[in-house]
């Protein structure tokens, strides 16, 4: 199964930031000059000083960070001398240097080790961050300047191949921020931006808070009969840290299916840990999310409206690869039959085994994973339990994410103790390149706890820039499941995949080699940023690479070829479930954000029922991996109308990675290609472009169909 990162969470604050109401932030809170972002930090690639950040000090640098950018970009605007690239695109690159600093660690903070500062702060700073940027790009002397520029672009002297990229981005982010709106207009635009920035800050809190109220609490351990040994103690561990002593906690992970559903023996326990999770933001207390999102939902409408769109996605692919919603709805449905199809054939036979168990029930979004998994040990001799001894996480790391990294692209890592975190889990290793120079920072958080959002993404601390003589500082966060005191921490094979995935947008972001920070590493287009990521994952299943991580925690011993033939052959098993359920969140994502404006708020119920009857994924015992209330990519995460990029850059992935089987598989040689024409190439080229020149042609659909078993894969 593909699994998916819940996006860079590159910035909720940055993400918000988009839009905004009204005004400048008010000075209200002068910054000492001992405030910890007061100056770029002295350790390792400007990385934060943890050991020096207290709460307290965020609000101060992030209102003085604002002050400070609209300052500097009122003297851009209004400078007396004709505009130049120099004067105008390339200053504006080089203002909010301490915005920048302090709000890439309080993005960080806020997703991975929040607490109710951080959440308040979060709320109170969102319209401020929002009405920043409105202030920046929807100021008229600054795009008049801009728009001399790109309409000159042809005369201007390049410096390098970045200079015209970055003057029709620039243009092109003053133009869909609304920037040749009248002055009306644009009072209105910014009142609904900030409204909305507002809601998807509180809608962030809410989700959080619903998710740590939904966790299931057990009293009795014969209830959790099925899960290992470990999983029960760590189940007991975080109940005793809740104040449920003696109790078991089953903490919910962001998306409607559980990892504990494939284990839970006890029908009962598996009903309640499901509807757990599906009513989590719906329980008509202060964490339901509907009233939030309808609204959202209703300001994105009335946004499009005012900036001459027929809807919300139509205004947001304006720069993404797909550029209309017709392209997006035309590649979904030619996933939807076969999945579908699939999704019922293996359905069928869940249905039979239960049946044939006399289990006298109709199979229900509950009993999936359980029972799915027998019918996977049935037909391929092989379960989780047999696996997961073979995937000790540091082992996959160093051994597995690591080492393919090094074989391919020639990097290493060496671990600093020496460099305060934010959380004592956390971990930082150096990345050094192919010829032994320092390169980067890559930090890594891995288990679940009640602060931290749920899924999994990958950002930056620190952006890497020439121009700003910044080199990339990294992080993945995960939430997996932390082992007890003394236990080994076992991972299922999804969550290896997981682990390749974040890196491979780490690989994006590492290898970033760009001039301006706007155009670096993954500050690309959403059906674009995910390619490199989800192209990783085609390493976990090399067979090099397998066989240096896959060993036996306790004896050290590689996995039984006969085990690794089997996961093999059971590569494409449930990929009809699979793929329905991630196709189901694409097209409510892209349905949610086609309603046209002057339609009054929904029903958040009876439109998610509606809009999956509408398009034949209201398949009853799959259910969507995202419900709309829990759906935090799309209504706080950046990716509205813009969750089909998972299952666009997949085609991408899989077109790229039958390159790679084509022409030898896992070199030095092949990497480095695929490194020096994507990977380090940021935001620096026409996306499309750039894909076809590496892969000599454009997106074939056939290999992504083949490797998720919808179609016979071609004979060699």
């Amino acid at each position: 199964m593909k699994l998916l990162s819940s996006l860079s969470m590159a910035a909720l604050l940055l993400a918000t930031a988009t839009y905004g109401q009204a005004g400048k932030p008010k000075d209200t809170q002068s910054m000492s000059h001992d405030n910890p972002f007061f100056a770029p930090s002295k350790l390792s690639y400007q990385a934060a000083d943890f050991s020096k950040i207290k709460n307290s000090d965020y609000k101060p640098a992030l209102e003085a960070g604002m002050k400070q950018q609209l300052d500097e970009v009122e003297k851009i605007a209004n400078n007396p001398a004709a505009p130049t690239f120099e004067n105008t695109v390339e200053a504006m690159e080089k203002s909010g240097q301490l915005l920048r600093r302090v709000s890439c660690v309080f993005s960080l903070v806020a997703g991975a080790n929040t607490n109710p500062d951080i959440q308040a702060l979060q709320e109170e700073v969102a319209p401020k961050m929002a009405a920043t940027n409105d202030a920046i790009f929807l100021n008229t002397k600054l795009f008049k300047r801009v728009a001399t520029v790109y309409e000159h672009r042809k005369t201007v002297k390049v410096k390098n191949k970045e200079t015209i990229r970055l003057i029709e981005y620039y243009y092109q982010k003053f133009e869909l921020a609304g920037a040749k709106l009248n002055d009306a207009d644009k009072e209105k635009l910014k009142k609904l931006n900030g409204e909305e920035a507002s809601l998807q800050a509180k809608y962030n809190n809410q989700l959080l808070a619903a998710a740590k109220a939904g966790a299931l609490i057990v009293n009795d351990k014969a209830a959790l009969a099925g899960m290992s040994e470990g999983e029960i103690a760590a189940a007991a561990k975080d109940a005793t840290a809740a104040g449920k002593d003696g109790k078991y906690m089953l903490s919910l992970q962001n998306t409607t299916t559980q990892p504990a559903l494939q284990s839970l023996s006890v029908r009962e326990t598996r009903r309640q840990l499901f509807e757990a999770s599906w009513n989590r933001a719906e329980r008509n207390d202060s964490n339901d999310t509907r009233a939030t999102i309808a609204r959202i939902a209703q300001i994105r409408t009335e946004k499009a409206k005012l900036m001459g769109q027929p809807n919300f996605a139509s205004l947001q692919l304006q720069d993404q690869m797909a550029k209309k919603p017709e392209t997006v709805q035309a590649f979904l449905e030619k996933l939807i039959p076969a999945a579908t199809a699939k999704a019922r054939n293996e359905a069928a036979d869940i249905q039979a085994l239960i049946d044939q168990q006399k289990g006298g029930f109709k199979l229900q979004p509950y009993d999936w994973d359980f029972y799915a998994e027998q019918v996977r040990k049935a037909k391929y001799d092989i379960d989780e339990s047999q696996v997961k001894p073979y995937f000790e996480l540091n082992n996959v790391l160093i051994n597995g994410v690591f080492f393919a990294a090094t074989q391919l692209y020639g990097i290493t890592f060496k671990e600093r103790k020496d460099l305060p975190v934010y959380q004592k889990d956390v971990r930082v290793f150096e990345v050094f390149d192919k010829d032994g120079a320092s390169m980067a920072l890559f930090y890594c958080d891995y288990y679940k706890r009640d602060n931290k959002n749920g899924g999994a993404w990958m950002d930056n601390m620190v952006i890497q820039s020439k121009l700003l003589g910044t080199k990339p500082v990294i992080y993945n966060v995960c939430n997996f499941t932390k082992p007890a005191d003394g236990q080994p921490a076992l991972i299922s094979f999804s969550d290896v995949t997981t682990m390749f995935h974040e890196f491979g947008h780490g690989l994006h972001g590492l290898f970033a080699s760009q001039i301006y920070p706007s155009l670096s590493g993954t500050a690309t287009a959403r059906d674009f940023v995910e390619f490199p990521s989800q192209f990783n994952e085609h390493w976990a299943t090399d067979p090099a690479v397998f066989k240096n991580y896959a060993k036996h925690y306790k004896t050290g011993e590689l996995m039984p070829q006969a085990l690794v033939d089997k996961i093999k052959k059971a590569a494409t098993f449930n990929e009809g479930y699979a793929l329905t359920e991630i196709l189901a969140a694409a097209d409510l994502d892209m349905q949610w954000h086609t309603i046209a404006p002057g339609q009054p708020l929904q029903d958040v119920d009876k439109f998610e029922a509606e809009a999956l009857k509408k398009t034949h994924l209201d398949l009853p015992e799959v259910p969507t991996r995202y419900r709309s209330s829990y759906f935090l990519h799309i209504w706080s995460n950046g990716y509205s109308a813009g969750y089909y990029a998972y299952l666009w850059t997949e085609m991408l992935d899989d077109d790229a990675f039958q390159w790679f089987k084509d022409n030898g598989g896992l070199t030095r040689k092949n990497g480095m290609r695929f490194r020096d024409m994507i990977l380090s190439r940021g935001n620096t080229e026409d996306l499309a472009t750039l894909f076809r020149k590496f892969r000599g042609s454009e997106p074939n659909i056939q290999p992504m169909l083949e490797n998720r078993g919808l179609v016979p894969e071609k004979k060699k």
